[in-house]
């Protein structure tokens, strides 16, 4: 009979420790076991990612990105895009993306300044907006996710100015009408100014974003400067193209090249010695960070909120800088898809 108590007692004590862990304890730590499942959307939550010349292998790596945090958040997401380099055609993709009302979209923008009032429409119709890659600061755009293009640039002429020995002339191929375009070329000319004083910059071109026509833009600066040393491309298709004018010309690895992204055009001619090194951004990142900003944007998950409005600070950082690697011979195997 006593070893029946015996077990009776401990029975009860179980059930009274039981109790307490999971009701009284609970009560007491509520606030910190909710969520605790992470964020956690619906699969028909919809994000768009819209761009230009979507052909591009340069998008890859936001894409990517984009997935990745739609497979962590089960939400859903797609691609639309411009075919072309033209900004009317990626103002008249953006409005069909807005019409789907969709919970919220990341965009590359073509030009500062041309999709500032169809993104407003998208903000003011309560859709989340988030610029990555190339900006439209004067937007109502929530953030900006991308790599410090200014520092990209002054990255570029360091690496230029090491391997002429800081001496010599050198061009730049870029696309002129183009934000992010614009600050790398600023921060290549700003800082050869500032700390290589023996070099110049002879002339700078529009390649368009085109391999044909950096190819072309690369033969004229060459006609017109055969001494120039070295060239700076702001942009994968332009390092592509001033390749291809050097093997025509037989100057392939007697000019100094610095290219920009990763395709696999310009990992080929970084391998070959064509362009001695290229500049990889952080693609992946933006595309992530784009959906995660847009996540809680939609779901308001940001700063505390008043009346609707967040009080005095910003729902979401609104800059963020992707990062960029200088990649070379030694390491250009590492960025080969896998």
């Amino acid at each position: 009979m006593k070893k029946l108590f015996l077990v009776y007692g401990l029975l009860a004590a179980t059930f009274m420790v039981y109790i307490w862990y999971y009701g009284y304890r609970d009560d007491k730590l509520g606030g910190w076991e909710e969520g605790t499942a992470g964020l956690v959307g619906e699969i028909d939550e919809n994000y768009v990612m819209v761009t230009f010349q979507s052909g591009l292998d340069y998008w890859r790596g936001s894409m990517k990105g984009f997935e990745d945090a739609a497979q962590a958040l089960n939400v859903s997401v797609e691609f639309r895009g411009a075919t072309q380099y033209d900004a009317n055609e990626e103002i008249t993709v953006l409005e069909q993306v807005i019409a789907r009302k969709p919970a919220g979209i990341a965009i590359s923008a073509i030009n500062p300044e041309a999709l500032n009032q169809t993104i407003n429409k998208a903000v003011n119709a309560g859709i989340p907006v988030v610029l990555f890659d190339s900006g439209a600061p004067e937007s109502k755009a929530y953030a900006f996710l991308g790599t410090d293009n200014y520092e990209a640039g002054a990255q570029a002429a360091r690496e230029m100015g090491r391997r002429l020995g800081g001496s010599g002339k050198v061009a730049v191929v870029t696309q002129p009408n183009q934000l992010n375009h614009q600050e790398r070329t600023h921060g290549f000319r700003d800082t050869l100014y500032k700390e290589f004083p023996g070099m110049a910059i002879v002339d700078v071109v529009d390649g368009k974003g085109d391999t044909l026509v950096s190819e072309k833009a690369a033969m004229s600066v060459l006609d017109k400067h055969p001494e120039v040393a070295g060239f700076f491309a702001t942009q994968a298709n332009g390092g592509v193209g001033i390749g291809q004018a050097l093997q025509m010309r037989g100057l392939a690895g007697k000019r100094v090249v610095i290219g920009f992204d990763t395709d696999k055009g310009t990992l080929d001619m970084v391998k070959d010695g064509v362009i001695n090194a290229t500049l990889a951004q952080g693609t992946w990142n933006m595309g992530y960070w784009s959906l995660l900003s847009l996540f809680h944007l939609h779901h308001q998950t940001t700063q505390p909120r008043t009346n609707g409005e967040t009080i005095g600070v910003h729902p979401v950082p609104p800059y963020s800088d992707t990062g960029i690697t200088v990649v070379t011979r030694s390491n250009v195997e590492d960025y080969y898809a896998k």
